[in-house]
This record gives C-alpha cells, structure tokens and sequence, in this order.
C-alpha cells in the first residue's frame, strides 16, 4: 500500500485522540456509555490506532535517514527502564496538574513524589519512549512517527497547563510553588518500592512481548 496506510494511520490516531475528548463530543459519548464505558471505549480504541499506526510506519517505504548502530540499542533499552518506572510511579497516584493521576483531592505538595520532578510524568514517559525509539529507527516514516509522538508530548504538556491554570485559578500556583520546594519524598515510601518493583516487572514483560508484538527483539 505504499504511503497510503502510514498516512491513514496516522491521519486516524491524531483524529481519535481528538475528536473524543472534545468538549460536546465527550458529554455526549458520557452520556450514552457512562464514564467508566467512555474511559474503557476510548482506552481500546488508542490502543487499537496506536497499534495501527506503528505497524504501518513498519510496512510503510524504507527510507534510510542513518544507519543503525548496536549503541543506539542501549540507549533505547536505558531509556524504556526509565519510562517504565515513571509510569509504575505515576499511573493511578493524586496529581492534579495531569491527567493518568486519581484521587487528586489527596495531592499533598509537601510530599509530592514523582510530581516534584515533573506535572507531567505520564507525558514525559510518552515522550522518552518515543525519543527513544526515534534514535534506534532511523528510516523516514519512523522519524515521523516517533518525533510526531514527542511532540504530542511536549505540546500536550504545555496545553494541559494551560487548562489547568484556567480553571485551577490561584490554587494551581499555590500548589504548583509548594510541590516544587518539596523534596522527593512520596506519600508512602512502602508503596513506592512496590511501584518501582513493578515498573521492573513492566520492563521484563516488555522485552518478552516486544518480539511477538512488533515482531523485532529489543534485545538483538
């Protein structure tokens, strides 16, 4: 199919990440399926784009743009380590400023954990992850795909805060100021080793499932 596919795909993870969460749009699909069924709808339809997409950057035309060195292996394999700590550290925790967080109202700022580093620790492993695979693909329609990812990142960070200012009003400055004079202490130090040790466990079930899922072994 050539380019055709690549651009389709893309063309539809961009609307389904869109399209969904517009304001209207999501009070009527809430409406209709309720918000558990709109989070569990809208989580199997990214995942099904996003699987999508990354299959037909793999089908799409061989473009060399560099070539491929055994490092740039490492590097990603350093880089996943990280992403899946952040995430084991982030997913389910009170952030206000983000989204992936739960329980919010319970955000202390004195003990703010992986907050303290970044608002957004969910977009940072986004776009880690995608950073890191854009260095150990270096072919045209991965570039595209994976610097296309970091940049959804990055602006979706900076568009975020911005909404969150709006409706946060003084509260996102006070919180923000107090989190960033925190240490890194978590709110629990028992539950954060456990996350960590998970976020190990997430990495190991990655590297076993890479080469049926995408069908190239990160491990050579």
């Amino acid at each position: 199919m050539g380019w055709a596919e690549f651009i389709a795909a893309f063309g539809g993870f961009f609307l389904s990440h869109s399209v969904p969460v517009r304001p209207k749009v999501k009070a009527w699909l809430v409406e209709r399926l309720g918000p558990r069924g709109f989070t569990l709808g809208y989580s199997l339809l990214s995942l099904g784009v996003l699987a999508w997409v990354i299959g037909a950057a793999g089908r799409a035309p061989f473009v060399p743009l560099w070539d491929w060195a055994p490092w740039q292996g490492y590097v990603t394999l350093g880089v996943m380590l990280a992403v899946c700590i952040i995430l084991a550290l982030a997913i389910g925790r009170p952030n206000p400023f983000s989204f992936g967080g739960a329980n919010n109202a319970r955000f202390d700022p004195e003990r703010p954990g992986i907050v303290r580093v970044t608002r957004h620790p969910m977009l940072v492993a986004l776009a880690l992850w995608a950073l890191g695979h854009l260095l150990a693909n270096g072919d045209l329609a991965h570039v595209i795909l994976f610097g296309s990812f970091a940049g959804f990142a990055i602006l979706g960070a900076v568009l975020i805060d911005r909404r969150k200012r709006r409706i946060m009003g003084a509260e996102w400055l006070r919180l923000d100021h107090a989190r960033r004079r925190a240490g890194m202490a978590p709110q629990s130090g028992g539950v954060a080793l456990v996350r960590g040790i998970l976020g190990l466990f997430l990495y190991a079930a990655l590297l076993a499932a890479h080469p049926h899922l995408v069908g190239v072994s990160p491990l050579g």
